[in-house]
């Protein structure tokens, strides 16, 4: 999943019928491995990957949301980028909660079940962020889908080192201690994507009215 434009000049805006398909294929295949990790998680007790689920339904809704928007407004782009910030933001926060009250419950994940959707799930991301690399920088509806992308590559190797971790200390922690960082990913990203929105939009108010 990425998105950024490759070119000098004039910042990307995602109008490109070639970049349009790319993220209707992505789109496809957030959604598919969304339904997966949920179910694999919840089998495998595991937070993580339920976490890294929330992730790709993060992208699919974030890369539905700018396929709507591309050729609109300079400020119907900027303020979608802003809503897909504060979708991560609730992703983060839901992660976090959860996270906290899993560590009050007893169980210790499946590590065999985290370790093969996690395989899965890094195939699915690779495949994506090939489909979509051409195009890695741009404004920030562009900008957004990028970090999205690197969240998945991020978030999916991490989960296949708890499941490992689950498997060599026989412990809920390694998992717990995963979830948390993607959550603080999430706020991480979310805040990139606020600052330049809301950069675009300051520059828009500067232009002279033609």
């Amino acid at each position: 999943m990425s998105a950024d434009c490759c070119g000098q000049g004039a910042t990307f805006e995602g109008l490109s019928p070639d970049y349009k398909r790319r993220l209707w294929l992505v789109i496809a295949i957030n959604a598919s491995m969304f339904l997966v990790e949920m179910a694999a998680g919840a089998l495998a007790g595991s937070q993580a990957l339920q976490a890294d689920a929330l992730d790709f339904l993060g992208d699919a809704t974030t890369y539905g949301i700018s396929l709507v928007v591309i050729g609109a407004s300079i400020q119907i782009r900027a303020r979608a980028a802003i809503l897909k910030a504060l979708s991560l933001t609730a992703m983060a926060l839901w992660v976090l909660g959860s996270t906290a009250y899993h560590v009050l419950i007893l169980g210790v994940p499946r590590a065999e079940v985290m370790g093969l959707i996690g395989i899965l799930a890094l195939a699915a991301n690779a495949t994506s962020v090939l489909i979509l690399m051409r195009y890695k920088d741009g404004d920030a509806n562009v900008r957004s889908v990028w970090l999205c992308s690197r969240n998945d590559a991020i978030g999916n190797v991490a989960v296949m080192f708890a499941a490992l971790a689950v498997w060599g200390t026989a412990t809920k922690w390694p998992d717990l201690l995963v979830a948390a960082i993607m959550a603080g990913l999430f706020l991480n990203s979310s805040i990139q994507i606020l600052r330049q929105s809301f950069r675009e939009l300051r520059e828009t108010r500067l232009l002279p009215a033609e």
